[in-house]
């Protein structure tokens, strides 16, 4: 495929990005080098090679929830701007 400046060019008004025309020489080569390495990748043999989403192994490391019930509400209203009769006052929304 030839990557051109005019390629370059229709490439940036379909992402809606500006290339300088100084700089679409420069995008089209490196469009090319890009596009030559995934030809290679292509080459290879993948036969039997399982896909994965990351090269490295990912653990979840999220901890389980866990329910508490605690009496906090004075520390929540701590920093409340109003408060009334342990709960906070918030403007009237609905007449």
């Amino acid at each position: 495929m030839e990557i051109t400046e005019k390629t370059i060019q229709y490439v940036a008004d379909l992402a809606k990005l500006t290339v300088p025309d100084e700089k679409k020489g420069q995008a089209a080569k490196d469009l090319k080098n890009i596009l030559g390495y995934m030809e290679t990748m292509n080459q290879l043999d993948t036969e039997g090679v399982e896909p994965m989403s990351h090269v490295l192994p990912i653990k979840n490391v999220f901890r389980e929830d866990e329910v508490v019930n605690r009496n906090e509400r004075e520390q929540l209203l701590k920093n409340a701007p109003r408060k009334k009769d342990g709960s906070f006052v918030v403007p009237k929304t609905v007449e």
